[in-house]
C-alpha cells in the first residue's frame, strides 16, 4: 500500500455507539493509519459519545481532492451521499446492504420509500466508483448486480477486546436466575421477523419449558410502530417473558450473551449479520434461519433451518438445549467457525481489496451522473 494517495478517508452518515458499521469505520482507520496514510472518519450524524473518533461532515471539503481515496460505507438518502457522488475524490463504495423496501410496508411509510430509491441510487454510484466492496458475498452480488464493474468481499472481522470486559452485574442478577433465556440480538425492525420469534417462544413457553424467557436485545427507534404491533402479538398470544431491552452498552450486552443459554435467528433479510458471530464466540449454540448472508456469517457452524414452523422450531431448541451430545456438537461447529475469525488478519484483507484503487497512478475518471 505504498505510493500515491496518501489521504484515504472515510464518510459515513452516521456513526453511532456499538453500531456494526461505525466499528468496522474505526478498524480500517487503524490499519490505514498504521500503514502511513492520513485517515479520518466524517460522519453526518454522530452520537455524542463517539465525536471524539470523528469529523463533521461539514468538513470533508478541506480533504477532498483528486488525490483523495473517499471509502464511502454507502446509505440511503444521506447528504454523505451525495456530497461524495459530485466531489472529486476517487471513490470506493462499501455496501452493508439495503433492505427491501416491502418489509416495512404498514409500518414504516418513509424508510420504505428510502429503501426502494435507495436501490437506485447505488446503481447511480456504480459508474462513479472506481470499486466497490460487500461485507459479504451475498452483498457483492448485489453490487455486481447494480452495474459495479469492480467489486469484492471485505468482510466484517469482529474486535474480540470489545467482548473482554466485565458484564454488568444488574443483567446478571436480573437475568442469571437459572430460568432458560433465548435470546435475539439486533434491532427491533420488521425484516428481522420478531415476530416469529415471539411465536416460536409462546409455543416453547407454554409446552415445552414454562421457566423460559425471551430476551430481545436490541433498539426500538425509530420503528415504534412495529414495536406496538409485537407488543400486542404477545398480549393476544398470552404469552409472558418476552423482554424487549432497547439500545443497550457495552457491558449489557455481554452480559445478555453470558446469561443465556440458545440464540435465535428467524430474519428473512441480512447483509451480515454480526450478532450471530458474537453468540458464536460467546459459546451460545445458534439457531438460524437460513436468508441472506446468514450462511456465510455462520461459515458452517450452528444450525441453519430452511422452515420456521414455530412448533417445529420450538421443538428443535428444546432438543438442543436438553440433548448434552447434539449441543456439543453444535458448539464444536461454532468453535470452528469462529477461530477462522480469529485468525483472520484483517489488515491483510484490506491491503489485499483495496490494491487496485490505492496504486501509483490513478485510473481514468469514470463518469459520473446525477444522483437518483
Amino acid at each position: 500500500m505504498s505510493g500515491r494517495p496518501r489521504r484515504v478517508h472515510q464518510l459515513l452518515a452516521a456513526l453511532s455507539y456499538g453500531d456494526a458499521i461505525g466499528n468496522e469505520a474505526q478498524a480500517i482507520q487503524k490499519h490505514l493509519r498504521a500503514a502511513g496514510f492520513e485517515s479520518d472518519i466524517f460522519a453526518e450524524r454522530v452520537e455524542p459519545r463517539m465525536a471524539h473518533l470523528s469529523r463533521p461532515l461539514f468538513q470533508y471539503e478541506t480533504a477532498s481532492s483528486p488525490e483523495t481515496v473517499c471509502l464511502f460505507h454507502f446509505s440511503i438518502g444521506s447528504a454523505a451521499g451525495r456530497l461524495i457522488h459530485h466531489a472529486p475524490d476517487r471513490l470506493v463504495t462499501i455496501y452493508h446492504n439495503i433492505t427491501p423496501a416491502r418489509f416495512f410496508l404498514g409500518f414504516h411509510h418513509h424508510l420504505l420509500g428510502l429503501c426502494y430509491h435507495g436501490r437506485r441510487e447505488l446503481e447511480v454510484f456504480a459508474p462513479r466508483s472506481e470499486l466497490g466492496l460487500g461485507d459479504s458475498e451475498y452483498n457483492r452480488r448485489e453490487l455486481e448486480a447494480a452495474g459495479f464493474a469492480h467489486s469484492g468481499v471485505l468482510p466484517i472481522v469482529l474486535d474480540f477486546s470489545r467482548y473482554a470486559g466485565r458484564p454488568s452485574p444488574v443483567v446478571e442478577g436480573l437475568y442469571g436466575d437459572g430460568r432458560t433465556n433465548l435470546l435475539f440480538v439486533g434491532r427491533i425492525i420488521p425484516n428481522k421477523k420478531v415476530d416469529d420469534l415471539v411465536r416460536v417462544f409462546a409455543v416453547y413457553k407454554r409446552y415445552l419449558d414454562r421457566s423460559s424467557r425471551l430476551l430481545l436485545v436490541g433498539d426500538t427507534r425509530g420503528h415504534e410502530r412495529y414495536h406496538d404491533r409485537l407488543k400486542e402479538l404477545v398480549r393476544e398470544l398470552r404469552v409472558d417473558d418476552v423482554v424487549f431491552t432497547g439500545h443497550v452498552d457495552d457491558d449489557d450486552l455481554r452480559a445478555y450473551y453470558r446469561v443465556s443459554h440458545l440464540f435465535l435467528c428467524l430474519s428473512e433479510h441480512e447483509g451480515f449479520c454480526v450478532p450471530l458471530q458474537e453468540a458464536m464466540h460467546f459459546g451460545l449454540p445458534v439457531v438460524a434461519y437460513d436468508a441472506g448472508a446468514v450462511r456465510e456469517t455462520l461459515r458452517g457452524g450452528g444450525v441453519l433451518l430452511a422452515d420456521k414452523r414455530p412448533e417445529e422450531v420450538a421443538e428443535l431448541v428444546r432438543r438442543i438445549l436438553t440433548d448434552g451430545t447434539l449441543r456439543e456438537r453444535i458448539l464444536t461447529t461454532q468453535a470452528r467457525a469462529i477461530d477462522e475469525v480469529h485468525r483472520t488478519d484483517f489488515g491483510a484483507l484490506l491491503r489485499d481489496r483495496l490494491a487496485p484503487v490505492l496504486d501509483d497512478v490513478p485510473p481514468p475518471r469514470p463518469p459520473r451522473g446525477p444522483v437518483a
